[in-house]
């Protein structure tokens, strides 16, 4: 995610932070913020301003205030100037308190966007985080189309034509739903989770050769669509081949990686009346299963030797026995 402008983060959250611009103008909203990060600039008040992150954006709440209030003017001139001459993105000023003057007039100078909020210092933080964080998670795009079905996320791919569309609109007829086709946009919201969800141009509609473009909203409902979904497993579709070892047990898991995410890979091949929709609906069950702890190729192969063994241990028994 590129940077984003201290004016586009105040328009789209200026509500639910409750923000109000006091100082820094027009000039001050042009500035950017380049990190996902917050800081409470104690250290810096206090005259500390070594290692000083000038690139994030500073809150200052109740206790900075009030250890400001008790210097003089001169100390809290001094104080401001240092912090917003240092090329921070934007300050905030929670709990609804008002600032020593001082920090108004340099941010006024400095032109640096001055903000208060009604919010306490910990809600100021907690959102603005969560914010910051979904602006500039990793994301990228790929080709592909992600279904939702029963609660998993399947991300079909594939080579163009091979069927990805024609598998999510049979299995958004059988009442699964469509989250994005063609051009799925993936981000990466936590360290091990991708979300997908449909590109804003694209929304819901989807290519079928030989018919054309259909909506999938306006055919089929609100209920056969999706905003978003995790991507838990990638199913790659392939063209059937002889000479091809495709995977027969399962025990062994084979693994893609997206954004530094590794998640669940299959290589389903496609033939002439093989039905991919049952199979993709197995696919999500037996997912779930292995979540809740259930892998039923383990458990086979687990019964197998079990009786392999107990199959030989009594063998040898009655090959021993002379009685």
């Amino acid at each position: 995610m590129d940077d984003i402008t201290v004016e586009k983060l105040y328009q789209a959250r200026k509500r639910d932070l409750e923000l109000t611009l006091v100082a820094g103008g027009e000039e001050g909203l042009h500035r950017k913020v380049s990190v996902p990060l917050i800081h409470r600039p104690g250290l810096a008040l206090s005259g500390h301003y070594e290692r000083f992150p000038a690139e994030r954006i500073q809150v200052l709440g109740e206790t900075e205030v009030a250890y400001l209030e008790k210097l003089d003017k001169a100390k809290q001139t001094e104080i401001a100037d240092r912090i917003l001459s240092s090329g921070i993105p934007m300050l905030i000023v929670a709990k609804g308190l008002t600032p020593p003057a001082p920090f108004l007039e340099s941010a006024q100078g400095h032109r640096v966007a001055l903000f208060l909020s009604r919010l306490g210092t910990a809600d100021v933080s907690a959102r603005l985080k969560a914010y910051l964080d979904h602006i500039f998670a990793p994301s990228t795009n790929l080709h592909g189309t992600l279904v939702d079905v029963y609660g998993v996320g399947l991300m079909y791919t594939g080579k163009s034509g091979i069927g990805k569309s024609e598998v999510a609109l049979d299995l958004v007829e059988r009442g699964h739903r469509l989250v994005a086709d063609d051009v799925v946009k993936v981000t990466r919201v936590a360290p091990d989770v991708l979300m997908g969800h449909s590109s804003e141009l694209l929304g819901h509609h989807m290519e079928i050769r030989g018919v054309g473009i259909i909506d999938i909203e306006e055919l089929f409902g609100i209920r056969a669509i999706r905003l978003q979904k995790r991507i838990e497993v990638e199913v790659r579709l392939t063209l059937w081949s002889e000479t091809v070892d495709y995977e027969r047990l399962g025990i062994e898991e084979q693994t893609t990686t997206i954004l530094g995410v590794r998640i669940p890979i299959l290589y389903v091949p496609i033939s002439p009346g093989k039905n991919i929709t049952v199979i993709s609906e197995v696919i999500a069950m037996n997912h779930m299963l292995k979540v809740y702890g259930e892998n039923s190729a383990l458990e086979l192969s687990k019964k197998l030797s079990q009786r392999l063994s107990r199959q030989s241990m009594t063998q040898d028994y009655l090959e021993s026995d002379y009685e």
